[in-house]
């Protein structure tokens, strides 16, 4: 018998994996899309020799990197929950896209290396989920390898995130002398290295190993004990309300790369972690299983598959149901039309969808319509999703194409690039120059391979250096206002903004123009 919608809606787990870099995100991504049967052999990011790259990490430059460098999506099926996983890029230069992408997920995943504790990126996407109350699931991993003790993370977790954490499970042992985890949730004891018939340990009422076992005579078996004692008289309570609202995460040890205690924190994770929840609009709140599709765009990525030159939006069902050749409402133009192509994700195996619910992501092809952040609804509907975060650009350069002759394929280029969002797009007010602004340097050189790689043109890239970016409210602007140290240049929305060298160079600007209003439209997000 068919699902009705909302038990559709409420067997759906859409995540976010969030860490620094190196931590072991994507090899996480690798092995849950093991367990879904999504892939037959998790491939690890570092076998660059083997020719073995991570499912998630497509595009050719992470390859050569070993690092993910755009949010990949990835969906799969256990144990009756359809899960969307969304890889997002550990590099600070890419925060962009992955502050939007927390945007579009319910919970998030939290992956710390144990011997390096909570590092700065990690700290700065926690906030983002903090600032929106998304339930936050903590994997301290690498505990095959030596590093600091259980005790210690977690009062750094507690005190650097101001966050409480329940260890769902203890660590026996770390790196040469790592033994296992003591399953405090599932009271049993999961072993390390062994067989798969002897993994699971059961325990007795009083939390000891039920008979003989080597495992009794060890020492760091007894200390393991004793902490989960301390965990017990002085530690925080579970309590599932914490962790629907944020304020709670429950605190995994393991071992991605040699797939230890993956499984264990995949089961609970789904029973504790929240279906679609409902989403604001300027309508209020929409519940995610009711009736009428509607959804918003949260990425835009251009060839993910070279041969065919694609663009694909990514969409975040909100709520009801979608149909392929439904007609759908573009909010931010009122335009009306079917949505025939879509496509669902494994990194970069895509299959046509027919059928998708509220939680689910699914992939437009996009021919130039969408832009990040517009609503789509169902009929005429005419509804709008909260706004998405922009961030303002620090980094510029010109950009010029090496080869006058290849002009056009240029222009596209830099025309489907700066439609993903990465980086933004000036132009000069007399002779129309290219300035490319970036959050990050790693953005530029990601632009610079993809235009060779997929446009098939050299760019010249000379860079002006870091500048404090101002638009401009007045509608019209005295063009002989331009200097170098306030380089006055359009957006991509033909909006007047000017490029200050410096504080110095704004606050001198302001005194002396006071009648010229100048605004930063990412206030309202920082």
């Amino acid at each position: 018998m068919a699902k009705t919608l909302k038990a559709e809606v409420e067997s759906r787990r859409t995540f976010a994996i969030i860490s620094h870099p190196d931590a072991g995100k994507t090899t996480m991504t690798e092995k849950l899309l093991y367990f879904g049967g999504a892939i037959r052999d998790a491939g690890t990011v570092k076998g660059k020799k083997t020719g073995k790259y991570a499912t998630s990490d497509w595009m050719e430059i992470e390859k050569q990197r070993g690092i993910s460098v755009t949010s990949s999506v990835m969906q799969f099926d256990y144990d009756g929950f359809r899960i969307n996983i969304l890889d997002t890029p550990g590099h600070q230069d890419f925060s962009e896209d992955t502050y939007r992408t927390l945007m579009a997920v319910d919970s998030a995943v939290m992956i710390i290396d144990s011997a390096k504790g909570i590092e700065e990126q990690t700290l700065k996407l926690f906030k983002v989920c903090r600032m929106r109350g998304i339930p936050i699931f903590t994997f301290i991993n690498k505990l095959d390898r030596q590093g600091r003790t259980p005790l210690e993370l977690l009062a750094e977790l507690e005190e650097v995130l101001g966050i409480e954490s329940y260890p769902m499970n203890w660590p026996i042992g770390m790196g040469k002398e790592f033994y296992g985890i003591y399953d405090r949730y599932n009271n049993r004891i999961e072993q390390f290295r062994v067989d798969e018939d002897q993994r699971f340990l059961e325990l007795g009422e009083d939390g000891e190993i039920l008979g003989d076992h080597p495992l009794k005579e060890s020492g760091l078996y007894t200390q393991a004990l004793e902490e989960i004692m301390l965990l017990d008289e002085a530690g925080n309570e579970f309590s599932v309300e914490k962790i629907n609202n944020g304020t709670l995460s429950p605190v995994f040890f393991g071992s991605a790369l040699t797939n230890f205690g993956v499984q264990t924190f995949l089961e609970t994770y789904l029973k504790f972690a929240p279906s679609p929840q409902p989403r604001m609009t300027n309508e209020g709140e929409i519940d995610p299983a009711s009736e009428g599709f509607s959804g918003f765009i949260f990425k835009i990525q251009a060839n993910m598959n070279p041969a065919h030159r694609d663009r694909i939006a990514f969409v975040r069902i909100c709520s009801g149901q979608f149909e392929r050749g439904m007609n759908v409402t573009l909010a931010r133009t009122g335009k009306q039309f079917k949505l025939s192509q879509s496509t669902q994700f494994l990194a970069d195996d895509r299959s046509t969808v027919n059928a998708a619910v509220s939680g689910d992501i699914i992939g437009l092809y996009d021919t130039g319509t969408y832009q990040i952040g517009d609503t789509i609804s169902e009929g005429k509907k005419n509804i709008h999703y909260e706004k998405l975060p922009q961030f303002t650009p620090e980094l510029f350069v010109r950009v010029t194409a090496k080869n006058v002759m290849k002009q056009k394929s240029f222009h596209k280029g830099v025309e489907q690039l700066v439609q993903e969002g990465a980086i933004q797009l000036y132009k000069t007010y007399r002779m129309e120059d290219y300035i490319l602004g970036a959050v990050g340097q790693l953005q530029f050189e990601v632009f610079e391979h993809r235009m060779k790689n997929e446009y098939n043109s050299d760019v010249i890239m000379e860079s002006i250096g870091s500048k404090i970016a101002r638009w401009i409210e007045n509608d019209k602007i005295d063009e002989t206002l331009s200097s170098q140290r306030s380089l006055l240049v359009k957006d991509r929305f033909d909006k007047p903004l000017f490029l200050f060298e410096n504080d110095f160079a704004l606050r001198w600007f302001q005194d002396k123009n006071p009648d010229i209003k100048l605004y930063n439209p990412m206030d309202e997000h920082d």
